[in-house]
């Protein structure tokens, strides 16, 4: 408790200082942390190998070159981001300017989820850096070595005045962070611990971005071209091995193609994963034991089209496709987060919208149509977090669109602009000048009524 109060203080002391607040002092953070990911990258590459193992290719395209592209993105863009806004002001108050100043909020705390170790930590953190604040990172212990490899970037890109790490068990740790009031906090991780978060934040009125996640689901209409769809979901679905907060959880299509699509689904896998996934160097596996037994308990709550096969020592579960599975089962009810894929038939679209509704506000949806009627029709009538149409998760790696959850799935959003805005107190000013005192908003108030309501009507 020492350590993490000696932290906090000094970090307060810092930012109070002010010398986190100019354009080039975050710019060249900003830089400082790019060259101390590139310096590292065999180490993040060969940690992130070590904890799930991930094939280099998915790990730099997933953990790495998406937050070169974030830091790139910020660093051309910040002066705008920070510039002044003025604004106009109503009449009744002239003369008057109004502007909006954009000016760091303060002390953040980010805590890092153990899927994507590396980049859903460090990915916030852009945004608190661009935004001109401090931080205080907690990464992932269940990813042990990505947890470690996270410490020595850290250690080399920054002062621990500005940022630092904390690690430990996050049952410990986090209560202990949080008995201190930070002025943003951002968690990613599951539905359960993030309400835990919340209620922590509570006592202090910390604001609170949660990344969450929810059964997304994916809808692939009789128009939908299924080789493509195919394709796009099973590389989606087995990306990280199902554990991707927006991996496709279910499938939903049209029962006129629903064999159709299961056989190109079976192709895509043998195609991508050989005959024996197993022996594939390009198949990550369950994070350890204990999310390969939730994840090998769902093989049993439907059909198996294809996979099915499982290696408790080697925490293998193959990428499988489950049919005739009850929307009352327990893989339809909570979010699978492994390989495991129900597919399931329906009517029409408003079948399908219904079948949503029984697990709302998922983070993701995917609609696979060439129907521009139909693609709609889930837009607007389905609340989700973010999508794709005729693909999966590819909305994630676009720092020009806002990311975030709605209802369960999150509060918040980030990527980009979204992220500076995030970790960003919008103060409004009014100026006004004095070689007018417009009379009307004095008393006494008699036979002014009538000229205050042609002002402001």
């Amino acid at each position: 408790m020492t350590a993490i109060h000696d932290i906090y203080q000094a970090q307060r002391s810092y930012f109070g200082s002010g010398a986190t607040r100019s354009a080039s002092f975050r710019k060249t953070q900003l830089k400082l942390l790019r060259k101390a990911i590139k310096r590292h990258e065999d180490a993040i590459l060969a940690a992130l190998y070590a904890d799930m193992r991930k094939a280099p290719v998915e790990a730099y395209g997933s953990e790495i070159g998406l937050l070169y592209e974030e830091i790139d993105h910020a660093l051309t863009n910040l002066r705008q981001w920070m510039r002044p806004q003025p604004v106009s002001s109503p009449l009744l108050h002239y003369p008057s300017g109004s502007v909006i100043y954009r000016e760091p909020k303060g002390l953040t705390l980010l805590i890092g989820p153990w899927n994507y170790p590396f980049q859903l930590l460090i990915n916030p953190l852009i945004g608190a850096i661009a935004a001109g604040n401090c931080a205080i990172l907690k990464p992932s212990e269940m990813a042990p070595a990505t947890e470690a490899v996270i410490q020595q970037v850290i250690a080399d890109a920054f002062k621990p005045e500005f940022v630092a790490v904390v690690t430990g068990e996050g049952h410990v740790v986090i209560p202990e962070l949080m008995q201190h009031r930070f002025d943003h906090i951002f968690f990613t991780g599951s539905i359960p611990v993030g309400k835990k978060i919340l209620e922590m934040a509570a006592p202090h009125l910390s604001p609170v971005t949660l990344e969450l996640g929810g059964k997304s689901p994916c809808i692939v209409d009789e128009k939908a071209n299924l080789k493509v769809a195919a394709r796009r979901i099973i590389w989606g679905k087995c990306w990280n091995a199902g554990q991707t907060c927006i991996s496709p959880d279910y499938v939903l299509v049209h029962q006129k193609v629903m064999n159709p699509l299961l056989e190109q689904m079976k192709a895509a896998i043998r195609q991508f994963f050989g005959e024996n996934p197993a022996e594939s160097p390009d198949l990550p596996r369950m994070i350890n034991d204990k999310r390969f037994s939730q994840v090998a308990a769902y093989l049993s709550q439907g059909t198996i089209y294809t996979g099915g096969q499982t290696d408790p020592a080697d925490k293998y579960i193959a990428p499988t496709i489950l049919t005739d599975v009850s929307f009352d089962a327990p893989v339809m009810k909570e979010e699978i987060f492994g390989p495991v894929l129900p597919v399931i038939p329906y009517k029409n679209t408003e079948d399908a919208i219904a079948m949503i509704a029984r697990n709302p506000y998922p983070l993701a949806l995917y609609v696979f149509s060439r129907s521009r009627r139909t693609e709609q029709a889930f837009i607007e009538k389905v609340a989700f977090g973010g999508g794709c149409i005729n693909n999966t998760l590819v909305h994630f790696a676009n720092s020009d669109l806002p990311f975030g959850g709605i209802g369960y799935s999150g509060m918040g959003r980030y990527h980009g602009r979204n992220s500076f805005n995030e970790f960003t107190h919008e103060k409004g000013v009014m100026k006004t000048a004095t070689w007018l005192d417009v009379p009307v908003k004095y008393p006494p108030f008699k036979n002014k009524l009538k000229l205050l309501k042609m002002m402001q009507k």
